[in-house]
Parts: C-alpha cells; structure tokens; sequence
C-alpha cells in the first residue's frame, strides 16, 4: 500500500518561509500573490494489505515521528 501524508502549520502559526516565498514570487514579477503556506509532502510505501491497518498505522508515524502536532496539521491518504 502507498501512503501520502501532507504536513502543514496549523492556522495562527507563524510561517516564515512561506513569507519569503511569498515576497520572492512578487519579485519575480507574480502579482496577487496574498499569502504563501508551505508544508511538506512524503509518501510511504507500506508492506500492510489491509487499508484500515495501513491508514492506523501511518497516523501513529505522523502523531509520534513526523508532524509536530503543537504546530502542525496533517492528512493521510492510503491507497492499494
């Protein structure tokens, strides 16, 4: 099974690079450009063939391992 996970700032938390990003893009001659949120993106690829189990334990990694939960918000799509 392949597992996406998308990590992203929870709302109200401060995000500096996708200030910078959002200013570089206006540098770079992009207009309208409001407000820039960045994240991360990471795939998974899973020995487990039941898609319950599988979804269970890809959001034991985000809780323990890979989202900070204080600050972060994150999905998980499981497909196979």
């Amino acid at each position: 099974m392949r597992a996406r996970v998308r990590i992203t700032l929870k709302d109200g938390i401060l995000d500096p690079q996708g200030k910078a990003i959002a200013q570089a893009l206006g540098r770079l001659g992009f207009e309208g450009v409001e407000a820039v949120r960045q994240g991360k993106y990471i795939e998974i690829e899973l020995a487990e063939t039941n898609h319950v189990k599988a979804r269970a334990q890809v959001e034991d990694m985000c809780a323990q391992l890979l989202a900070n939960t204080v600050m972060e918000e994150y999905s998980v799509e499981v497909d196979g």
